[in-house]
């Protein structure tokens, strides 16, 4: 286990701006024109979605009190509910972080189509996806620092000219506009609110990241919540913000159809010379997101396989700390599922995708809240545990019931297949920490 001692730590500024930075990726540039589809009454989903995930950061920031070197899910999980369970988790969360990473490409490739000169339709989104998959595995492969650079260099770049319309949109917001495509979607609007649940959620994974990196954090027990707490309502005010001003400015129809949201607001706002600019900057932000996401998928897979969840060959890295064969292995199975979820529409394959990565993080997450409410014989759990863990678990709850159906039986499939080939293969890594 790594100590700290040498690392210079951060204080709860940065640390919240982590947090916020680690769940504003690809959901900010296309989740408008996937709730779009509903209406703007999906305010009401981001207000809930917020508060779901503040019960989630409040059961990880407590686990970070608890288990401030906490590098995986099974550190917290294994000692409350066995071996077993602590797979499971560990698995669902790496299968979410690389099924998720299909989505950023999606929302990459739909702004950078606008920059080429190729039609928009589902064949050059998928090859266009796939050859992004492959590339940002090209990067990955150089190193670690490689990726650290380029990520930097797209979030300065990237984010820029999209903070200017969030500024100097409200200047073109059209509240007729607005309550005109309120709910557009024919069914009431609870039942659109609480139904885009699963869809909004997608936007706040990540929010467990300030307790994965206690070992960094100056006075964790003090600035973990307050980072976790404070990235979640940060992001949720962002997306939140990005969506209603959004769907004040274009038709909720237009949006809808739209690849590249973001840019079609520029477009309307500051006339044609907008649509290009926007569009590379958001390309540029979420391929870096991908690089970065990658990384993490790469490592992430590594410790799984040090601990005996994942075959070997996941745990082999290259001498300048590029995890080589198991990121090979995982840009393959993007690949198929790139090919697996392609859509008529850009917002139609997003949401598909981010649905069934939602579904199997939420079971780390339930995880992490019954870890909390029955405790183990060296942590034994308090009120305050118990009042979190049981929040934790209400939440979870509420998200799996906002989940289609065909998502959830094809989120336990996977569940059960990863754990059938876990009891049932030799385990010839290491199952302890």
């Amino acid at each position: 286990m790594s100590t700290t001692s040498n690392v210079k730590q951060i204080g709860p500024v940065l640390a919240t701006f982590m947090v916020a930075n680690n769940m504003i990726g690809s959901g900010f540039f296309l989740l408008p024109a996937t709730l779009a589809r509903s209406g703007a009454v999906t305010v009401f989903s981001w207000l809930i979605g917020t508060v779901l995930a503040v019960a989630l950061g409040g059961a990880f920031a407590r686990l970070a009190r608890q288990y401030p070197d906490l590098t995986s899910p099974d550190d917290y999980i294994r000692p409350s509910l066995g071996r077993d369970m602590g797979f499971l988790a560990t698995t669902a969360y790496w299968l979410s972080s690389w099924i998720g990473n299909n989505a950023i490409a999606v929302a990459a490739i739909g702004y950078l189509v606008i920059l080429l000169p190729v039609s928009d339709g589902p064949g050059v989104q998928l090859t266009g996806q796939i050859l992004l998959i492959w590339s940002m595995l090209a990067l990955n492969l150089l190193g670690p620092r490689t990726i650290a650079h380029f990520q930097s260099f797209c979030v300065v770049f990237g984010l820029l000219p999209i903070a200017a319309v969030l500024i100097a949109g409200w200047a073109y917001f059209d509240s007729s506009i607005y309550f005109a495509g309120w709910n557009v979607s024919g069914e009431s609007d609870a039942a659109v609110a609480f139904g885009s649940l699963a869809t909004v959620f997608w936007a706040f994974i990540g929010l467990e990241t300030g307790a994965m990196v206690a070992g960094v954090v100056r006075n964790p027990k003090r600035n973990v919540p307050i980072a976790t707490l404070g990235g979640i309502l940060l992001a949720g005010v962002v997306y939140m913000v990005s969506s209603v001003l959004m769907m004040g400015i274009v038709p909720v129809e237009e949006l809808a159809e739209s690849s590249a949201p973001f840019a079609l607001v520029a477009g309307q706002m500051f006339g044609a010379w907008a649509i290009p600019v926007i569009a590379a900057a958001a390309a540029l932000k979420a391929t870096g997101t991908l690089g970065g996401w990658l990384l993490v998928t790469g490592e992430s897979g590594a410790r799984a396989a040090h601990r005996g969840f994942l075959p070997r060959f996941f745990g082999h890295l290259l001498p300048n700390g590029a995890a080589g064969q198991g990121l090979l292995a995982v840009v393959i199975s993007m690949t198929i599922i790139a090919f697996a979820t392609v859509s008529d529409t850009v917002g139609t394959q997003f949401e598909t995708i981010i649905n069934m990565a939602v579904t199997l993080v939420v079971v780390a997450y339930a995880a992490a809240g019954l870890s909390l409410l029955l405790g183990n014989p060296e942590r034994p759990a308090g009120p305050r545990d118990r009042i979190l863990g049981m929040c934790a678990l209400l939440a979870c709850g509420l998200l799996i019931w906002s989940t289609p159906i065909d998502t959830l039986m094809g989120a336990l499939i996977i569940c059960l297949l990863a754990w059938a080939a876990y009891r049932g293969f030799p385990r010839r890594g290491q199952t302890a920490k």
